[in-house]
């Protein structure tokens, strides 16, 4: 194998694929990145759950392939001067690095010897562009569980309705729900869900661009396309939360707040909360306010939003950490809370009743 291209492009291509190399396995080929060149060059990264794959322009004069360690040839990449990168590798494995004055030879692994990644049997496929899909995993993926009881909340559902996609992440204290109009859907109505640690790398790859990615849909595996980038994962199996008898129908209290100024209230009286001092934020919810309180060992913290509506007094607490972030994520300066007792969900929507985004937060059981 012998190859030359501009050094940035191999090295974003490398940061890419080593995303999804294993940090640790007991099969070496998975530590590392499978470089193929052929009509161009290929960077594969691949831990048996998902995969990541991109192509680049070179200057190919011997095709070839060859894996390599995903740390070290990153950090190579990244510490070699800017300029043209030429990279060979001979019969036994023996792979040559230079750029500019800079040279490097190390052993390489046999392409042999890297498990062969899972080909999608694309059934369905979905596109939208890219800027909308990764606002769509931003704006739901912190509400994922980290927890393994219930892998299948460890996922993002997908949900395609007519000409309508939906994300929804649980993980039992909070719901989000961002909802998409679709120009190109070429199939049924169906959903699955994707595991929320793939769903990050295709965030990350998605850029504020309208050039479109395309979802591929197979019967155990998914495959993102943004650009010439591929993202690979497993479907996670399961029954996942039934959202819609989830979300409440009907609500006593409306009121209506600026996310700026609700948001910074919660973030100054939640500034005495810490791991080993947790406490609910307390609400009491009246005419035209919100007074929130909060009470730790370190002391005690106290503030006023302003709202339109009123609440009668109704007193409510929540994680300031699940409010916050779905504070966050909402995607409008006007916000609709909507609450029905103490116990009850709150539900945090667009003030203009628009649909696109919803969150669920559980409350906190208040003591006297």
């Amino acid at each position: 194998m012998n190859f030359s291209c501009e050094k940035y492009l191999l090295q974003n291509a490398c940061a890419t694929a080593s995303r999804a190399a294993a940090g640790k396995s007991p099969i070496p080929a998975l530590e590392g990145l499978l470089i193929q060149a052929g009509e161009d060059i290929r960077v594969t990264g691949y831990d048996l759950k998902k995969g990541i794959y991109t192509s680049l322009q070179a200057d190919i004069s011997e095709a070839g392939s060859v894996v390599v360690g995903a740390r070290l040839f990153g950090e190579m990449m990244r510490r070699l001067p800017d300029g043209i990168v030429k990279v060979s590798c001979d019969v036994n494995n023996n792979v040559n690095v230079k750029c500019g004055k800079s040279e490097f030879n190390f052993m390489g692994i046999s392409a042999q010897d890297y498990p062969e990644m899972p080909e999608v049997d694309a059934l369905n496929s979905i596109s939208l562009p890219r800027k909308i899909l990764g606002e769509m995993i931003n704006q739901t993926i912190f509400a994922v569980s980290d927890s393994d009881v219930r892998p299948i909340y460890t996922g993002t559902l997908f949900e395609v309705e007519g000409d309508e996609l939906t994300l929804v992440s649980v993980d039992g204290y909070r719901l989000a729900l961002r909802r998409e109009k679709l120009e190109k859907a070429k199939m049924e109505n169906c959903s699955f869900v994707v595991p929320g640690s793939a769903l990050s790398d295709v965030e990350r790859i998605c850029s504020d661009s309208e050039d479109m990615a395309e979802i591929s849909v197979g019967s155990k595996h998914i495959s993102f396309s943004i650009g010439g980038t591929v993202v690979v994962s497993r479907r996670l199996e399961g029954e996942f939360l039934n959202y819609k008898k989830s979300i409440p129908d009907s609500f006593k209290y409306e009121v209506k707040v600026d996310r700026g100024e609700f948001m910074s209230t919660i973030d100054r009286v939640s500034l005495i909360v810490s791991e080993k001092n947790s406490s609910p934020v307390r609400m009491n919810i009246g005419d035209g306010s919100i007074h929130c309180l909060c009470v730790t060992p370190i002391g005690r913290a106290e503030d006023t939003c302003s709202c339109e509506g009123d609440g009668e007094g109704l007193e409510i607490g929540f994680n300031d950490r699940y409010l916050k972030d779905a504070l966050k994520a909402a995607g409008e300066d006007e916000l609709k809370v909507c609450l029905n007792s103490p116990s009850s969900p709150c539900i945090i929507r667009a003030a203009d009743g628009g649909d696109s985004f919803t969150y669920m937060v559980l409350p906190v059981r208040l003591h006297a």
